[in-house]
């Protein structure tokens, strides 16, 4: 590795960590940074599965991060500590009360504070909804997202209807970003400038009508 990429590296590297001090959720004294090629490695630890969360989404915020090695480990601390059946009462109860989700068609099983949702949905937001619920419950340690994409009938457009949607949208270049779909699954290759950028990219498809699967192959320059 050259004196320039290791400048490059620490340069990530010390954003990542003001970034990480930035955020009130994350306790950044107990996480560990690390940075190569733009590839960021988390390691430590947190108090909940909530705040190792914010943790990956603060460091993907930063300028250069070409991905994230999250290797956190939630720690409970003994107030935290939750039985598995409050935990899936708890659950139940959240999505109930969350009008983006819909009703009895998600099913939560808890084993040792990790959380799997499983049923099927039919966009895909409602499915981030319902991980976004019980992330936040105390005694969560981590949430296995199994819930799938309904298939619409009416998928023939989406490729074109995915493309003028991320056109409409400053982030992209019409040159460098492309769509392509079969059967309600998605692929987007091409490259942006940022990680963030990836992100709302992938965000973008995601809210087609019809899209099942998003792969997101797209690179950050």
């Amino acid at each position: 590795m050259t004196l320039a990429n290791n400048a490059s590296d620490e340069a990530v590297k010390a954003a990542v960590l003001e970034e990480l001090s930035w955020e009130p959720s994350v306790a950044a004294a107990h996480i560990g940074v690390t940075a190569r090629a733009g590839v960021v490695t988390l390691t430590g630890n947190v108090r909940s599965y909530a705040e190792k969360h914010a943790a990956e989404r603060a460091a993907q915020r930063v300028k250069g991060v070409k991905a994230v090695a999250e290797e956190v480990e939630v720690r409970l601390p003994f107030e935290f500590r939750r039985r598995d059946e409050e935990i899936a009462a708890a659950a139940v109860g959240q999505l109930a009360w969350d009008a983006m989700v819909p009703k009895d068609l998600i099913g939560v099983k808890v084993e040792k504070g990790v959380v799997t949702l499983t049923g099927e949905v039919e966009w895909h937001f409602q499915k981030e909804a319902a991980e976004g619920d019980v992330r936040r419950l105390v005694g969560v340690t981590h949430v296995n997202n199994m819930l799938t994409i309904k298939p619409q009938v009416n998928a023939l457009t989406i490729s074109d209807d995915i493309q003028h949607a991320l056109h409409r949208s400053w982030f992209f270049d019409p040159e460098l970003v492309h769509v392509s779909a079969r059967n309600g699954k998605v692929e987007l290759t091409g490259s942006v400038r940022s990680l963030h950028d990836r992100q709302i990219a992938a965000s973008t498809a995601w809210s087609a009508r019809g899209a099942t699967w998003v792969e997101n192959n797209i690179t950050v320059n």
